[in-house]
């Protein structure tokens, strides 16, 4: 263990996420004593110039409520993405007042999942990222909530933590909550204790983990912050989850929270974002050959190996690829729209080309923007 907090201590490129909780009162405004808390660590940890920190910020809508006469947070899209809207302005200019205590200049970069699983959006946001860093700034990354729709919204910062790990090829990723770590009960109960180390899922399969955070005004709850430190360490991260109180001690490599140590390794950059944050938005279902080339060849999938399509999508969008007994073996970015699938279905590229013409003689879904969930 020792070792492994060492590593932490010595992490040069970090994530770190905090959540609404952690920066907001229970009415649900800024607490700014509690960010210029949060600041004072982060500026700390980067002032020696060897350590790069991206923060992955929730609290816009949190921060919105009170301005817009709000008593607790709306459960409709349209009133959140107007909490949003409000919010997020203030939650950036409370950052930029107050890095500016340590002449530190801020940069916004707002997401969607949509962007993430396309390929020049995913590019552009990490070089825009990367370049943010080589420029002395401090990231400081939220989901773009005022024009997410329920089908593209990453659902929690946790999982979008995440994945902004992947992106910028971090080296750790701290979730920061208003609970101490993970532990193997209820924390308010007697006799339960904190899980000091997360070697792989084995070591959660019998805890019991609670969906719901004490303040009430964010969306995940300890579910979404495991979830998300899988998601991470299967992408060779390793992940301290722990409360925001403890953020120093975290980022120090102390014996605080729970370590999740990395269970896989990195993976070609897109392909994370492709399984974790789109959203298909249609399927094609495939012969028992097109799932063999697919899967355990990894091979694209090509026109004459569909058996059938559905949904609305359009070219470029995430689909689901299928096989015939309705279980998704793989996702992609289907190279047609759906309306030009039923044309192709069982026919060969040659015999597209000679027919439709050569623009047609091309992979349905390329392997290059390809995962398989099922191997």
């Amino acid at each position: 263990m020792a070792g492994a907090r060492q590593a932490v201590g010595e992490a040069r490129r970090i994530v770190v996420k905090v959540g609404s909780s952690s920066l907001t009162t229970a009415a649900g405004g800024l607490d700014a004593d509690r960010v210029d808390a949060l600041v004072d660590v982060l500026a700390k940890v980067r002032s020696g110039g060897e350590r790069e920190i991206v923060l992955v910020s929730s609290g816009a809508i949190a921060a919105g409520l009170a301005p817009l006469g709000l008593r607790r947070r709306p459960k409709d899209l349209a009133r959140q993405q107007a909490a949003a809207s409000v919010g997020q302005g203030l939650l950036v200019a409370r950052y930029t007042a107050s890095f500016a205590r340590y002449g530190v200049r801020v940069g916004q970069v707002l997401l969607t999942s949509d962007d993430m699983s396309r390929r020049a959006h995913h590019r552009n946001a990490s070089r825009t990222l990367d370049k943010l860093l080589a420029m002395g700034a401090f990231p400081i990354v939220n989901e773009n909530d005022t024009v997410a729709t329920d089908e593209i919204r990453f659902g929690d910062n946790d999982r979008l933590a995440a994945l902004v790990a992947h992106l910028v090829r971090a080296d750790l990723l701290v979730l920061l909550s208003d609970v101490d770590g993970v532990y193997d009960g209820d924390p308010v109960r007697p006799g339960t204790s904190r899980i000091a180390e997360v070697r792989g899922p084995a070591d959660l399969a019998h805890v019991e983990i609670g969906s719901a955070g004490k303040a009430g005004v964010g969306t995940g709850g300890m579910v979404t912050k495991v979830e998300a430190a899988r998601i991470a360490a299967a992408a060779g991260i390793p992940v301290v989850l722990t409360s925001a109180v403890h953020a120093a001690d975290a980022l120090a490599g102390g014996d605080t929270g729970t370590y999740f140590h990395p269970t896989g390794r990195r993976s070609a950059d897109r392909l994370l974002w492709l399984q974790h944050a789109s959203t298909p938005q249609g399927s094609l279902t495939l012969d028992d050959g097109a799932v063999r080339a697919v899967v355990q060849g990894r091979k694209s999938l090509l026109p004459a190996g569909i058996a059938g399509v559905e949904g609305e999508f359009s070219a470029g969008d995430p689909v689901e690829l299928r096989d015939r007994e309705g279980r998704a073996v793989a996702r992609g970015l289907v190279n047609f729209d759906a309306r030009e699938i039923p044309l192709l279905i069982g026919r060969s590229t040659h015999e597209l080309a000679r027919d439709l013409g050569p623009e047609y003689e091309r992979e349905v879904v390329h392997r290059d923007d390809l995962v398989v969930l099922h191997p």
